[in-house]
């Protein structure tokens, strides 16, 4: 048993399982994470890994990854092979605990001949459509299907034909007899088992029924000795169910037991694999890695870190309670995380040439620059320059207002590593648009300092035009602007309210020419401009950057919360 840390207490589900471990209830903790294959894994996933794979490591247990795979009308190895890529990215590894709820069919199938031998499973002939129009609402009970007090030995014949294959999709499901009056909806005798005719990934044409979720998720922790099966809230209707399966299949004491937490929700992001699949499938996005997308693939090719992510996770807590997190929490994470560890290096996005006039043409020199100011051992590195340079069009006003302290006519600011300059001419094309600034540089203030101690307000940054790395930099913005964009979606059309800007390239770029050969998946500071990640769409000499987030932190105006464990 882990001991409660001084700093925080514990979150009540790891109070619930230091409780259980100090009574000797169970011998050690076994947590699972049982995610369908039926998409990526996002950012909500996150946090149940966090949690599920967190106590395992916290109490010395283990914690297990089972697919539940069965819907095969969905599921996809790709998915699969996706899903355990991340996780293991986040950092946890299931050992040799992977399994899938298809491992244990046979299993599940005499489970569900016992039900019926007991009286308390039948086979229904009903539709679909039906079984839903008899099953009545939270006011009113339920209509008992006509085949409810079919005959056990009539009941099991027809299961064991459904297994031969002899009936068609939507024929007849195997059904849970307990009570139409319930309460609880989804106790009024729910489908167990129905009739697929779709291969599976694993088993192929073997099985032409699958069991239902609810069926297979309690037996198959119950297979696998799991102590505390942690779900998200809306699973908590269905607890009973849960229940009632292991104690009428006679699963013995310790059974597991089921715990409900709040899912994450993120403000102006959808969190459902279903409108994400939608997102991908109607071309809104690039693919399930869109930068743009809350899938932990999307957010890996944007440059978001595994740490971030956890701290992030450790941050929002586990509670009894639905509530919307923000996203620039997150966001907050991530540059804490990143200006600690990012190496930083110069770009210019929307570029304007500036020419140093008594800087001789033929010269060109190398600069010392600061790799991290927050890692003293990542060193420097040499930035190329020359008479003719790259500044960022921002970085000008011909008639600015009175705070501006960068660059101006007349004006003297720092070029960033190198020199003071000071504006002498503006150049402006047939339109009177400004093309190109002219200046002249003070030759002892190498490194940007002046020897008379004259003070300058403005720092800039450039690239030497010479050597620059041309790139495409693809900037990034929410997919929508409303917090909770399900809830505005009218008639819950959410594709409506797709933002038209939630992605500007740039094209070309200009970067120092460090980043020439930037590696894929590379993190780093453009400095002034935000974090990025080098893009697997990269061509050697041509680096295709993300903007992970931008050095804004609206977040960091707010007093970090503390975690709500």
């Amino acid at each position: 048993m882990v001991e409660e840390s001084e700093e925080r207490s514990l979150d009540f589900v790891r109070q619930i399982v230091a409780d259980d471990l100090a009574k000797g209830k169970f011998r050690q903790s076994v947590t699972r994470f049982p995610p369908h294959p039926n998409g990526y894994l996002h950012i909500g996933h996150a946090k149940s890994i966090c949690l599920n794979f967190g106590i395992a490591q916290d109490t010395g247990g283990v914690c297990h990854l089972r697919f539940d795979d069965t819907n095969p009308v969905a599921e996809d190895p790709h998915f699969v092979d996706s899903m355990q890529e991340d996780i293991r990215w986040l950092g946890f590894d299931w050992g040799e605990h992977l399994y899938y709820a298809s491992d244990y069919y046979e299993q599940l199938y005499e489970h569900a001949c016992t039900l019926i031998r007991k009286g308390d499973a039948f086979i229904c002939d009903l539709s679909s459509e039906e079984i839903a129009e008899r099953r009545g609402t939270l006011t009113e009970p339920g209509e008992a299907s006509p085949f409810r007090d079919r005959p056990a030995d009539e009941s099991l014949d027809l299961f064991e034909r459904m297994r031969a294959g002899e009936f068609e999709p939507g024929a007849r499901v195997l059904r849970a007899r307990i009570d139409m009056g319930s309460s609880v909806l989804p106790m009024r005798d729910p489908i167990l088992y129905r009739i697929l005719d779709t291969p599976h990934h694993r088993t192929g044409n073997t099985w032409p029924i699958y069991p239902m979720y609810d069926f297979a998720h309690s037996l198959s922790d119950a297979i696998e000795h799991i102590t505390h099966s942690i779900c998200t809230l809306e699973f908590q209707d269905r607890r009973p169910l849960y229940d009632w399966v292991l104690e009428r299949v006679g699963i013995p004491e310790p059974r597991p037991r089921q715990y409900e937490f709040a899912e994450l929700s993120l403000s102006r992001t959808i969190l459902s694999k279903r409108f994400l699949g939608q997102l991908v499938g109607e071309g809104a996005v690039a693919g399930w890695d869109d930068p743009r997308m809350p899938t932990l693939s999307g957010m890996r090719r944007r440059g978001f870190t595994p740490e971030s992510i956890r701290a992030f996770c450790d941050g929002v807590g586990v509670a009894r309670r639905d509530n919307t997190i923000q996203l620039e929490r997150l966001h907050f994470e991530v540059r804490e995380h990143l200006n600690q560890v990012a190496p930083r290096a110069m770009g210019v996005l929307r570029p304007l040439k500036l020419v140093v006039e008594n800087y001789p043409e033929d010269r060109e020199e190398e600069l010392p620059a600061v790799n991290n100011p927050q890692d003293p051992q990542a060193g420097t590195r040499l930035v190329p320059f020359s008479r003719e340079l790259w500044i960022e069009r921002d970085d000008f006003l011909e008639d600015p207002p009175k705070k501006f302290h960068r660059l101006s006519p007349g004006k003297e600011v720092r070029l960033r590593y190198a020199y003071l300059v000071t504006c002498t001419e503006v150049v402006k094309d047939a339109s009177g648009a400004v093309v190109e600034i002219r200046a002249r540089y003070d030759p002892e203030t190498r490194g940007g300092d002046a020897p008379d101690g004259r003070k300058v307000r403005g720092t800039i940054h450039w690239v030497s035009a010479r050597h620059a790395v041309p790139a495409e930099v693809r900037l990034y913005e929410p997919l929508f602007e409303e917090e909770d964009p399900m809830a505005a979606a009218e008639d819950g059309d959410f594709m409506k309210l797709l933002r038209a800007d939630s992605l500007e390239v740039v094209d070309p770029a200009w970067l120092e020419p460090s980043l020439g050969e930037a590696p894929i998946g590379l993190r780093l500071q453009l400095e002034r401009l935000g974090y990025f990640s080098v893009d697997p769409d990269s061509t050697a000499g041509r680096p295709v950057l993300n903007r992970t987030v931008t050095l804004r932190d609206s977040w960091a105006k707010i007093a970090k919360p503390k975690a709500s464990r």
